[in-house]
Parts: C-alpha cells; sequence; structure tokens
C-alpha cells in the first residue's frame, strides 16, 4: 500500500505542479527577448506579431540582488499589452508560488525571477506594444526586467492543478498511516518482558 500511496503522491505533484511550469516554460517557440527595464526607467516594447504565432505566452524575468527575498506583499511588476489601441492583456505578477528563480551568473550575485503574464489567445497581423510597470509592492530591488515571447504555447488545463493537489493529499495521508500501521502492527519482543516466576507465591508450581 505504501508504494501505491508514493506512486498517488508523485501524480498528483506532476499534475499540480510540473505540468502547468512545463506548459507555461517549454511549450511552444521562443519569439525573442526584449528589455524593458533600463538606467533606472521602464520603457515600452512594440512586437510584430502574426496569426501564426497564437497563442502567444507572455512571461518576465525579472533580475534582482540575491539576498532579496520574493516574498512580496502585492504586486511586483504590471504589465499591459495593446493592438491597435485594444488592450490584449493586463496583469500584476507577485513573482510567488510558481514563479522560478535561478542565479544569473556564477559570477554575479543575482538572481533572475520568471514570472507569467498569461496567453494572447487570438493574434492579428499588426504591431503589439507592451507596457510594463512597478507595481505596489516595496520590494524586491529592481536590477534588470526582460520580456520574454513564446509562439504556439499550449493552455495549461485549469482542471488539472486542483486534482493534483487533491491526490497530492491523499497520498501523504495515505503513506502516513500505512507508516503508523506498520509501526502498530509490529509483535512485541517476547525478550523485552522479564520471565514469570517460578518459585514462591504465583509461581508456576502451584505454590510448592
Amino acid at each position: 500500500m505504501r508504494l501505491f500511496f508514493l506512486l498517488v503522491l508523485l501524480a498528483g505533484l506532476g499534475m499540480g505542479f510540473v505540468y502547468p511550469w512545463s506548459v507555461s516554460n517549454f511549450s511552444g517557440r521562443e519569439i525573442g527577448t526584449w528589455p524593458v527595464y533600463r538606467q533606472g526607467r521602464f520603457e515600452p516594447v512594440e512586437v510584430q506579431l502574426s496569426p501564426t504565432d497564437a497563442p502567444v505566452r507572455v512571461l518576465l524575468d525579472l533580475t534582482t540582488d540575491a539576498n532579496d527575498l520574493f516574498a512580496p506583499v502585492g504586486a511586483v511588476l504590471t504589465i499591459t499589452a495593446s493592438e491597435n489601441g485594444k488592450t490584449v492583456l493586463a496583469e500584476t505578477l507577485r513573482f510567488a508560488g510558481e514563479s522560478q528563480i535561478r542565479d544569473k551568473s556564477p559570477q554575479v550575485a543575482q538572481k533572475v525571477a520568471r514570472d507569467d503574464a498569461g496567453l494572447i489567445a487570438v493574434v492579428h497581423d499588426g504591431t503589439y506594444r507592451f507596457n510594463v510597470g512597478r507595481g505596489d509592492a516595496e520590494g524586491p530591488h529592481i536590477k534588470a526586467v526582460d520580456l520574454v515571447l513564446r509562439a504556439g504555447s499550449g493552455e495549461v488545463d485549469a482542471r488539472f492543478q486542483p486534482i493534483g493537489i487533491s491526490l497530492m493529499a491523499v497520498g501523504f495521508i495515505g503513506l502516513v498511516l500505512a507508516f503508523r500501521r506498520k509501526r502498530s502492527g509490529n509483535p512485541q519482543n517476547p525478550n523485552s518482558q522479564p520471565p514469570p516466576p517460578r518459585w514462591g507465591r504465583g509461581g508456576g508450581i502451584d505454590g510448592k
């Protein structure tokens, strides 16, 4: 049973966390990367897209000092995307939870966190303008921000994550119960009890 519950736990981990992360970061092909934060200020970026790029996943890479903690209260960044003056994407990013944090390089004491701003599902042939700004969170200290676009990116099925979390809970509880049952079922060591008296009152020879 322990093996069964372990497999249930691993399946839940894959559905709840590995699957959304892999779809967001590896599905489709990368269109390109553009810096949107230079010399202490944000700058808009214009990108030419076509219907063959749809759906387009929008990601932001935030570079900060290595000692900064990615646990702010509030939105770290905001992003809007528009085409011909029409807003097609508007999101706030907290860089927490499912965001991916990595070292920028072994030589530089900086961290890069990536967060998913969502999908542009319908793409027309034209120029898309992306505006990134600072959110209401006090930290972290921003060193650089890069816009990353991926074409033909898959969309995460919203049903998978709650199912995965439920499977993780079932697997974890099952493992705990299985280990407790095994411990309680172990036979008691006969050598752990003192031998019965052989003489005197209560002895094995009828008190003789």
